[in-house]
């Protein structure tokens, strides 16, 4: 037989380039250059954080750098260099002025473990992608209901924040009831709550009129005699209530709704009490701030968010059950694609979200960085700084503050009409932005209000008392 003969419409192999190697840690010896990137882009955070009191808490402008990416990959150099741009384009909660919102600095084994979180790349869906990180969701959850007062049993999941915890709760809620298909069911809940019930409806597929609101009183909480009004009044005309709905700590003032009366109307009814705790459940983790969500522990669910004071990194939410089996009742599918689970189920069958990175671990490693006298350090100063800026804000008569157990204070003058609020908390709010102090600027009973959210460790007395005079100084060019 002749030699083989290359056939004429077969084309000629491509030329070879030479190919840089991927981007990706070596497998077989510690990567130096790896090891020298991490560094230096950990130097650089390090460097952002410990001169956030020389920058605004919040930047003046936005930043937008190149967003497609080049036909050849970024030198390590150029790549933290376009990252130092968006980090100066970027909000700084680490500075002793942001108090405008609940993103409180964060906390350095939540930052260390949230980098390690993203090495592993282990993935919650399933027990072999992740065997010690769903051992420790499992047992982390157990323990912090325990610790609320939970019985026996409770536990739960981590949730990208608390809007996604809320609806795993309601939607528990829902087919443990037998109502997954009732389209006339309804949800009770405080005037102030959240505006994640109106979103969890949504999603659910029920109208807005299913959020019942409850009203509430002069110092922001539920009021029981309208709840058991309202729960007659749907009783009687027969629409059945998926649940009702407590707030332990309302996002404008930090209110908590009764929480034990709440429960005994639900205990009376048979009724599901979720508490979205997402602000203040975290107080209960301490004896000695325990009173503050007295009741909690009755709940058959509970949203808490330890990212909003502890500094824990974003995000940290937790969903917590009672009867954690409800969250396999209304979200398992079952996943065949995976080997069967050895330890009590699969990550992806126990709520919404299937793949879902180790938040756990940055909780966790906060926890045991800050340990019990930590956590309380935390919680205390926050309160002593709500108490400092309310007296100091006390003694003007023109001046209403509204606040509740937390570290939340809002405040607008008694005496303007709506219009005129508007504009002096746009102008004062300005005013503070000069001194390098930032307020949110909600809007409350029908009026603009300031608000400062006391939960920053860095802020001290003599920042309190700049904001207390800017305020005292607006008050005086009013009518």
């Amino acid at each position: 037989m002749g030699g083989s003969v290359a056939h004429p419409l077969a084309s000629s192999p491509p030329a070879q380039q030479a190919i840089q190697p991927l981007p990706f840690a070596s497998p077989e010896h510690l990567d130096t250059q790896l090891q020298d990137f991490l560094e230096s882009a950990t130097r650089q955070l390090c460097t952002w954080l410990g001169s956030a009191s020389q920058r605004s808490p919040l930047p003046g402008l936005g930043v937008l750098p190149t967003v497609q990416p080049g036909a050849h990959g970024l030198a390590p150099e150029l790549l933290l260099a376009e990252l130092q741009l968006v980090m100066d384009g970027s909000y700084n909660p680490n500075h002793p002025g942001a108090l405008a919102h609940l993103d409180p600095p964060p906390l350095a084994a939540s930052m260390a473990a949230d980098l390690v979180c993203a090495g592993l790349n282990n993935n919650l869906l399933a027990e072999e992608l992740s065997p010690s990180l769903t051992r420790l969701e499992r047992s982390l959850t157990a323990w912090l209901a325990g610790q609320l007062g939970m019985p026996p049993g409770s536990g739960g999941v981590a949730a990208s924040g608390g809007s996604l915890s809320n609806l795993m709760a309601l939607v528990a809620a829902r087919r443990s009831r037998g109502l997954a298909t009732e389209t006339r069911a309804v949800v009770v809940t405080s005037a102030d709550a959240h505006v994640s019930m109106a979103k969890a409806l949504a999603v659910m597929g029920l109208p807005p009129e299913a959020l019942c609101p409850i009203a509430v009183d002069g110092d922001g909480r539920l009021i029981p005699l309208a709840l058991e009004q309202e729960l007659e009044r749907l009783e009687q005309a027969g629409q059945p209530v998926i649940a009702v709905v407590a707030t332990a700590g309302t996002t404008v003032r930090g209110a908590v709704d009764p929480l034990q009366a709440i429960a005994d109307q639900c205990k009376i009814r048979g009724l599901w009490l979720h508490v979205d705790g997402a602000i203040g459940a975290v107080f209960g983790l301490v004896p000695e701030h325990r009173f503050r969500v007295a009741g909690l522990e009755r709940a058959d669910s509970i949203t808490i968010n330890p990212q909003k004071v502890l500094g824990i990194t974003k995000t940290s939410s937790l969903l917590l059950l009672a009867q954690p089996q409800a969250l396999v009742l209304a979200f398992q599918t079952g996943l065949p694609y995976m080997e069967p689970s050895w330890g009590g189920g699969h990550g992806g069958d126990t709520g919404l979200q299937g793949t879902r990175p180790a938040e756990v671990l940055k909780l966790w490693l906060g926890l045991r960085q800050l340990g019990f006298n930590g956590i309380s350090a935390v919680l205390d100063g926050a309160i002593a700084r709500r108490r400092q800026l309310a007296a100091l804000l006390d003694g003007s008569e023109r001046l209403q503050l509204r606040c509740g157990s937390f570290h939340l204070l809002a405040f607008t003058p008694r005496h303007l009409d709506v219009g005129a609020a508007e504009i002096w908390s746009q102008q004062t709010r300005q005013l503070l932005l000069q001194h390098q102090l930032m307020l949110s600027r909600p809007h409350y009973g029908g009026r603009h209000h300031l608000k400062a959210v006391l939960g920053n460790p860095h802020t001290r007395r003599e920042h309190l008392e700049t904001l207390a005079s800017i305020v005292h100084t607006s008050l005086e060019t009013l009518p």
